[in-house]
């Protein structure tokens, strides 16, 4: 299959900087950062028309044994002392189940499914029970598009089934997988991570499994989860690695970012103690990012992100307006329909939108609206 990747910049061409990066998230105007990025979104995208896909979440598990403070979606897995109260009950779906949500997507003309869970431990899912997945999936509905399994999860399955994370990745993607989404990046910082995202990968191991991925041929997307802990400097950093780490493999196919929902979650109840928001984050209070952050993030990812071919708008968390005005500060795609969503939601942000919303948002911001694939190819 024909995916597009942008070349690394040559040597005539001016990228930018991490210390010109840092100095925008600082002192740059949002207007003149709108201005810039989406010029140069109309040179990477210079067609009439921007894109959307028509997807489902499933969440096949939400047993982890992560203890991420932003997340209000998991729960303990059997036999464990419960961690916190008030955490919700846990479930894991079986194959028919996932099967009547595939069909509820194909009857509203989707063609993919984003499929991911907890870490859920090897004595309640061994290995054989997610290849078994994937292979009743390809046999039942042979046209859906999986994209599924984040970095995260694949780091557990090399871990709990003792195998290479490239064997790992092979064995799935003969069972039936397409391509791994980017989630469980959050900040690609491990100052961070070691205080908000504890039992999961490191900087080193999420960006291993996207090399071996793409090493095998599967292409990712990749995202970002910023507005709590993090620096300006972290945020460059984050977006510094996904750029080095695509000048050598170049098998992203999109970069996402969004702000993190505090609401139900830990982390968001520090918020509540230690309000601040609209300053610079300074690594030790918790800053929330609204929307002026987001669109600043946005627009600055677009510069600096010169080899990764497309940007998804988060309306999602963002709503349907800032979701539109996205597509003027870097976004060339709004995204998915997304059918069901369950991870950002169960942190209080419950924004949906159907297929003819989204496709009137982006025509009245002046583009023709086109559904596309995984790849961002157009099908319509």
């Amino acid at each position: 299959m024909s995916v597009t990747t942008l070349q690394p910049a040559n040597s005539t061409t001016a990228r930018l900087s991490p210390s010109e990066a840092r100095e925008m998230f600082r002192e740059g105007s949002l207007h003149e950062l709108g201005r810039r990025a989406l010029a140069r979104t109309r040179q990477l995208h210079p067609e009439d028309y921007r894109t959307y896909v028509v997807d489902r979440n499933i969440n096949y598990s939400n047993y982890c044994t992560a203890k991420c403070t932003f997340c209000n979606f998991k729960a303990d897995p059997p036999g464990t002392r419960r961690s916190r109260p008030g955490l919700p009950d846990g479930y894991v779906l079986s194959f028919a189940e996932i099967g009547d949500k595939v069909e509820e997507l194909l009857a509203i003309g989707g063609t993919q499914i984003l499929m991911q869970g907890g870490l859920v431990p090897a004595e309640h899912l061994p290995f054989e029970w997610y290849l078994d997945l994937l292979r009743y999936l390809k046999r039942e509905y042979p046209a859906i598009h999986i994209h599924a399994f984040s970095p995260p999860e694949i780091w557990a399955f090399h871990q709990m089934f003792n195998l290479p994370v490239r064997e790992v990745l092979l064995r799935l993607q003969e069972a039936g997988l397409d391509t791994i989404p980017g989630g469980g990046a959050e900040i690609l910082a491990d100052r961070v991570r070691r205080k908000i995202s504890v039992g999961k990968t490191n900087t080193a191991e999420y960006l291993q499994v996207m090399r071996e991925a793409h090493r095998v041929g599967m292409r990712t997307s990749v995202t970002m989860m910023f507005g709590h802990i993090e620096t300006y400097a972290e945020r460059v950093e984050h977006l510094q690695l996904l750029r080095e780490l695509q000048d050598e493999t170049g098998g992203f196919t999109a970069f996402i970012c969004w702000t993190f929902q505090p609401e139900n979650t830990p982390l968001g109840r520090v918020a509540a103690m230690e309000p601040k928001s609209n300053n610079e984050p300074d690594g030790k209070h918790l800053v929330l990012a609204g929307s002026h952050q987001y669109l600043r993030t946005l627009a600055i990812a677009r510069l600096f992100l010169d080899n990764i071919p497309n940007i998804q708008s988060s309306w999602v968390t963002q709503g349907p307006k800032i979701g539109q005005l996205a597509l003027f500060f870097g976004a060339n795609d709004m995204g998915s329909v997304m059918m069901e969503e369950n991870v950002v939601s169960a942190a209080g942000t419950t924004y949906q939108l159907s297929e003819l919303q989204i496709r009137q948002l982006i025509e009245s911001a002046g583009w023709s609206a086109r559904k596309r694939n995984c790849y961002y190819q157009v099908i319509e």
